[in-house]
């Protein structure tokens, strides 16, 4: 059994996912840690304090004191546990629809756990060993209040506030009924812009729209911004550890120019960066334009995170990391994806350039994305998709990245197959500046999978 995926553990709430469950991953992650306390936050879902009171009884029983936070946003929570040097945990499914919740572990240092700390309390969790104490050994819990208001204020302090403000920008604003609907709000505000809401109530209902701020989700967001003649729009996810924007026209700005526009501001030459393998043409043409270093992962934040701290300790500087999901790393400031932060990041670029965001992401436009889903009713059907997946890879011009599927670099373009971590599909990914070749090679990937899941069928 496999607990932890690439961004902790997560599931449908009342079936694999439980309190039973939550309290078991609690108490072996307290019973693992060299800790007497742990900090424990939640984001706004319906679930949320359910699994929360899960969590606390799990540590608890490990003999370890708990801290609770609340709702706060996974880099509140992340803060805390930096500031505090405690182990954390958060209750969050993040992107995932209303019914989902789950569990990311947070080091002593602030950071998630990387992938070996995660391993080690799989391992235990899976053992079945001990991990509840005597009666008279139990641990505490009390409230902690302030978390989120020293989140706001350590993000202040961390962003070039005068430069923000001068700029005179409003900011529309779409918290998703997340957690930042907490904090986003009342930090760009603070910053000197003015601010437009939609969907800024916390509701773990999430009644006007799904968490994942993608384009087809978003719809109020672009209208609030043409409504208002706001300079830009921002979207958080669940638990607003990202950040995605639209342009002063109330367009959707695609996550990957984004983040390469943001990269080629902190990137110099020597520099790494680090990215996962559905990472853009977009970043590697940034790269190649500052002579940095790309450096690719497995999806996930987990993995992304594991690399960055393998390169600190090669002496590598890493000013810039992440995905073209809104989830941008800036491990300086601090190891983790952070919403607000982001978000904030990209305003001092529209200040520094004293221009729109149409102009700051011009130069990252001109690529077409192309994104299949081949879904599979069997393990069989699996197993022959991926066995012609691999057949399409050695067959292929291009040396293939096995790290997470099979990617296929051919310098103007690329494509990448692999499977779903979380639904039963292949997922086909294909990019280019010509629509034409990014459509080709899609079509080529696709086809190959759906021939050998029609043949697994006929068996």
């Amino acid at each position: 059994m496999k607990v932890f995926g690439s961004s902790g553990t997560r599931g449908v709430v009342g079936e694999e996912f439980t309190p039973e469950f939550v309290s078991r991953v609690a108490a072996a992650a307290a019973a693992t840690w060299d800790a007497d306390r742990v900090a424990l936050g939640r984001d706004t879902r319906t679930s949320g304090r359910t699994f929360a009171d899960a969590a606390a009884a799990g540590v608890t029983a490990a003999g370890v004191d708990v801290e609770r936070l609340g709702v706060v946003p996974t880099p509140s929570l992340v803060r805390y546990c930096d500031i505090e040097s405690v182990p954390g945990v958060m209750i969050t499914a993040s992107h995932n629809p209303p019914k989902f919740n789950g569990v990311k572990l947070v080091g002593d240092d602030g950071v998630e756990l990387p992938v070996d700390r995660l391993e080690t309390i799989e391992e235990r969790l899976l053992s079945e060993e001990a991990t509840t104490v005597a009666w008279d050994a139990v641990g505490d819990s009390r409230r902690v209040d302030d978390a989120n208001d020293d989140y706001v204020a350590d993000l202040l302090a961390a962003v070039d506030r005068d430069a923000i403000a001068a700029a005179d920008l409003t900011v529309a604003l779409d918290p998703g009924h997340g957690a930042g609907a907490l904090t986003s709000p009342e930090f760009f505000r603070e910053l000197g812009c003015d601010v437009v809401t939609v969907n800024a109530q916390p509701d773990g209902h999430f009644p006007g729209r799904d968490p994942e701020p993608v384009e087809a989700n978003l719809d109020d967001l672009g209208r609030l911004v043409r409504a208002a003649d706001a300079d830009v729009g921002i979207a958080h996810d669940g638990d607003a550890d990202r950040a995605v924007f639209f342009d002063e026209t109330g367009s959707y700005v695609e996550g990957d120019a984004s983040l390469a526009a943001l990269a080629e501001r902190d990137l110099s030459e020597g520099d790494t960066t680090v990215a996962a393998v559905n990472v853009s043409q977009r970043l590697v043409d940034v790269c190649d334009a500052v002579g940095a270093t790309l450096e690719l992962t497995p999806i996930g934040s987990t993995n992304i995170i594991t690399r960055v701290r393998e390169l600190w300790a090669a002496g590598e500087s890493v000013p810039v990391a992440g995905e073209g999901n809104g989830g941008v790393f800036f491990p300086d400031y601090r190891l983790v994806r952070d919403g607000a932060f982001i978000a904030a990041k990209f305003l001092e670029l529209l200040a520094e350039r004293g221009a729109t965001v149409s102009e700051v992401i011009a130069p990252y436009e001109d690529y077409t994305n192309v994104r299949e889903n081949v879904a599979y009713d069997s393990e069989e059907q699996l197993e022959a998709m991926l066995s012609a997946a691999a057949e399409y890879a050695e067959r292929a011009d291009a040396e293939p990245d096995t790290k997470d599927g099979y990617r296929l670099d051919y310098g103007d373009a690329w494509v990448l197959v692999r499977p779903s971590g979380t639904e039963p599909k292949l997922r086909v990914y294909a990019e280019s500046r010509d629509p034409d070749r990014a459509a080709a090679l899609a079509e080529g990937a696709v086809a190959a999978l759906t021939d050998a899941k029609r043949e697994a069928a006929d068996d």
